[in-house]
């Protein structure tokens, strides 16, 4: 039974005896209300991962019979392309690369640092690069000359 309206006396810290059995052995436990609808929160999630699970499943043993995937017409990716479907899964492969790149800009230094100034260890320190594809995962980079024009 659902109720729709919250009572005047709902108590979510009210304390709960209920019996449990497990393994056929019956022991009872207190609890918070609040903690028991945590939990059959958690349990009404659960259920509904099931079902869709359980459909995924039922779905794609439709398929499997000798006028589906067993069909020797059927090609393996047709076969492929619905489980990524069903499974709303899209898989990738994983490319390592290795490049090259060029810029160039300038820097504003006082003139009272001008003679010490080490260009390549500055741009060293202070460039970054980044991707923003979330794809592209960028594992090191280093500067590998500065030439002053």
């Amino acid at each position: 039974m659902e109720i729709n309206t919250m009572p005047d006396t709902y108590n979510p810290n009210l304390l709960v005896t209920y019996k449990k059995i497990f393994n056929g052995e019956t022991t009872y436990s207190t609890e918070k209300v609040v903690d028991i609808e945590w939990v059959l929160d958690g349990a009404r999630r659960s259920e509904s991962r099931a079902q869709a699970l359980q459909s995924s499943i039922e779905e794609i043993k439709s398929f499997m019979t000798d006028e589906g995937w067993y069909n020797p017409n059927t090609e393996t990716s047709e076969i492929l392309t619905e489980l990524e479907r069903i499974l709303q899964f899209n898989p990738t492969k994983t490319i390592e690369f290795t490049g090259m790149i060029s810029f160039n800009g300038t820097v504003q230094v006082p003139l009272t640092e001008a003679e010490d100034f080490d260009l390549f260890y500055h741009l060293q320190d202070n460039i970054t690069l980044e991707a923003y594809d979330g794809n592209i995962e960028i594992d090191s980079y280093e500067v590998d000359r500065a030439d002053e024009n």
